[in-house]
């Protein structure tokens, strides 16, 4: 299969550094993620700017952010209240010729008061892997003890996925993409096309459904965002084809049809689940997704908005647009301990973290 679970080790991961040549994707064929468009101005405050893709964020415990930068390799802080943005990271290995690869995720220990662990999921000139590291001390931007956890995702200029989290099992959860192999979302012995699950240090959860293997729902095509509800379950986001994009309620081994159905379709009988949302990709292409109280906010990219979809049990209900056009492509929407809302845009160059308030 050419994967590889490893079991956390002292031993750092040797990588090769390097910087993304940032492509844009357009054709309706591809998807995607669309061409970007100049920003208006619009409410919300703007923490930091003059950034290039930003992708993963997550929170300190002082509610300061990290957040990667997917060409670079860079990692940033942004303070809690906005301002000089710096660097405190360089990851190695980051491949130059990614495409839609590169630094992508980025989560944070649920004990990082007590083991400081920093988790990215990341695209190197072989594969795409999730890794783990302590920041850097003093003027060094090298990351300690930088560790692979999983190894030998298929990697592609397009749908690689990206999106990790923590699960409220305390568990990581990765959304992967088919890598432009739609076939593959369907073979349970393969790593794209899945939404994974793996131990904080390494190797399979003993509960995952299928014995000995990180899968844990299959037959995506590009899950870029996943977000839990009060009760525990999972919602994510996932791009689709020429036809309808899709927000899924997760349950630990189900088939969500692809590449056999794009949107609602023909279960077979149940084989496979239905979403739980469609869009048009024109108005959507959803990344980063998460949810506040009742409602599931998701980033879209060539929608250029923030979809709000309000969540009753285990349905959600319409979606309803704001902010559009207002920052441009929007890849990352995670909430701040404050309960605030950070997003990430996505337009190249000079990417901005804007913070809504409650």
């Amino acid at each position: 299969m050419g994967f590889r679970v490893v079991a956390c080790r002292k031993s750092a991961l040797a990588l090769l550094a390097g910087a993304l040549a940032i492509t844009a994707l357009a054709g309706s064929g591809a998807n995607a993620e669309g061409d970007p468009t100049p920003p208006r101005k619009a409410a919300g405050k703007v923490l930091a700017s003059g950034l290039d893709i930003p992708w993963g964020l997550d929170f300190l415990p002082s509610g300061a952010a990290l957040v990667t930068e997917r060409g670079s390799g860079k990692v940033y802080l942004i303070p809690k209240e906005g301002g000089r943005k710096r660097v405190v990271a360089e990851i190695p290995g980051v491949d130059p010729n990614a495409g839609e690869g590169g630094l992508l995720g980025l989560a944070l220990s649920p004990r990082y008061r007590k083991d400081g662990l920093v988790y990215a999921y990341l695209t190197t000139d072989q594969d795409n892997r999730i890794v783990r590291f302590k920041l850097p001390r003093g003027s060094s931007k090298q990351p300690r003890g930088l560790t692979p956890l999983l190894t030998g995702i298929d990697r592609s200029s397009i749908h690689n996925g990206g999106r990790i989290a923590f699960g409220p099992d305390g568990l990581l959860y990765a959304g992967v993409g088919d890598a432009a192999n739609p076939d593959v979302a369907q073979d349970r012995d393969a790593l794209n096309g899945k939404i994974l699950r793996i131990n904080p240090k390494g190797g399979v959860p003993k509960a995952n459904p299928f014995a000995g293997s990180p899968v844990y729902s299959f037959g995506h095509r590009n899950v870029q965002g996943l977000a839990w509800d009060k009760n525990g379950r999972l919602w994510a986001s996932e791009l689709g084809q020429n036809d309808k994009d899709e927000v899924n309620l997760i349950r630990a081994g189900n088939n969500y049809g692809w590449p056999l159905v794009e949107g609602k379709g023909d279960t077979e009988g149940g084989k496979f689940t239905n979403p739980q949302v469609t869009w048009s990709p024109a108005v959507s292409s959803p990344s980063g997704a998460a949810i506040r109280g009742k409602t599931l906010f998701v980033a879209a990219l060539r929608g250029e908005r923030l979809w709000k979809i309000p969540l009753k049990g285990n349905k959600a209900g319409e979606p309803k647009g704001t902010l559009q056009g207002s920052y441009g492509r929007l890849r990352t929407v995670e909430v701040a301990p404050d309960g605030s809302l950070w997003i990430a845009t996505a337009n190249g160059g000079d990417d901005r973290i804007v913070k809504l308030g409650r």
